[in-house]
């Protein structure tokens, strides 16, 4: 079977070469029903663009590149839905990776992508105590996600400080006396929240705060086993408040709470910190502080446009050395540029820290607001 060309969709079509590469590479330029009519040609032909031959032809293609961790968390998840949506808008595609918590898998998901020639990449790199970019001078625009470094670069990230401060400050509008944080700091952003939570509490000093330095950021059983030693607690040496630096540790203390016969949140309050839905199945509809993933997403594609199309241009000048003169071409370095976006995230308050006092129930009762899971990813 012989193989479709371009030309034999515009014949088929009607219309120039031109218009069917519009379609394919600008399709805003087009009006709806021209549109219409070429890629319903270009399905009932079978044609297919040749991409090899695009690349060769522009140098790069009207793609972005992303690796994700994972694709196990709805922050990422977020990250995802962001990114293709504002892509879309400048006209690019976007093509997803999962580097599967592994980061030599990571890395060779951002080498294809810069291999194959993509016009700009964002990683969302794995948590790590001591992160710092891979590569040092990238050949396409890249822009680092949920992640903050001194270096040179280009970097989104949500204020995990103030997603620590914002949920201590609701410990304390509830009127919390002792207030347990759970969770291991091993990385910068569990890291930030509980600097956030210790700046938030500083001008309280009568208020009790402890630390359980214990457990993995991702595993609801560690939360569980945290939350059954709490409970084993006398009752005037339980927190009255807990936060899990994550919604997978919330999550399983209060698990282990109602189990062992504690009711969240009429004797204990429980929030988690870091926006994670696919955490939100419990008995108890989790409070948490939601970093807008989708936001971050978002700022990333245009932090890559930004590179695209301020790249400085190339200044070419004569110069004479001895009696020839010769043409240099310069172009102005940006390999010192440090720049770094915070995205501001937003109290999501649910009924694990609302007491009944709070929420009265009964037929006159307002109805507590959830939240749309599928509008929130």
């Amino acid at each position: 079977m012989a193989k479709v060309k371009i030309s034999d969709v515009a014949r088929e079509a009607g219309v120039s070469l031109g218009t069917v590469s519009n379609a394919l590479n600008h399709p805003e330029k087009l009006r709806p029903e021209t549109l219409k009519l070429i890629n319903e040609t270009i399905n009932r032909l079978g044609y297919l663009p040749n991409q090899s031959a695009r690349q060769l032809a522009g140098g790069a293609t009207k793609s972005f590149g992303l690796v994700l961790p994972r694709l196990d968390h709805g922050f990422s998840l977020q990250i995802a839905s962001g990114a293709h949506n504002e892509a879309r808008k400048h006209g690019y595609d976007l093509l997803i990776a999962n580097a599967d918590n592994d980061d030599i898998l990571e890395d060779h998901y951002l080498r294809y992508f810069m291999g194959t020639q993509m016009s700009g990449v964002m990683v969302q790199p794995m948590a790590s105590p001591d992160w710092h970019p891979a590569m040092t001078k990238m050949p396409v625009p890249i822009v680092h996600l949920d992640i903050h470094c001194p270096e040179p670069g280009y970097y989104v990230a949500a204020d995990n400080e103030a997603q620590g401060r914002i949920i201590a400050e609701l410990a304390i509008t509830r009127g919390a006396r002792h207030i347990t944080v759970v969770g291991r700091a091993a990385f910068m952003q569990l890291t930030l929240r509980v600097l956030g939570i210790h700046k938030a509490l500083v001008l309280h000093p009568d208020i009790k705060i402890e630390v359980i330095d214990a457990g993995e950021w991702n595993t609801a059983a560690d939360g569980y086993s945290i939350g059954a030693q709490i409970a084993e607690r006398s009752t005037g040496e339980r927190p009255d408040f807990v936060i899990g630096l994550t919604d997978v540790l919330a999550s399983g203390i209060i698990a282990a709470l109602t189990d062992k016969g504690i009711s969240v949140p009429d004797q204990i309050l429980v929030a988690g910190c870091d926006g994670n839905p696919l955490a939100w199945s419990g008995s108890v509809p989790l409070t948490t502080v939601a970093p807008p993933g989708y936001e971050i997403g978002r700022k990333g594609v245009q932090l890559l446009m930004e590179q695209i199309e301020d790249k400085p241009a190339a200044k070419t000048k004569r110069v004479r050395i001895g009696s020839a003169a010769r043409t240099v071409t310069t172009v102005t370095a940006t390999e010192d540029i440090n720049r770094q976006e915070l995205v501001r995230p937003f109290l999501l308050e649910r009924v694990s820290t609302q007491k009944a006092e709070q929420h009265p129930t009964g037929p006159s009762a307002a109805p507590i607001t959830d939240i749309n899971l599928g509008a929130y990813l």
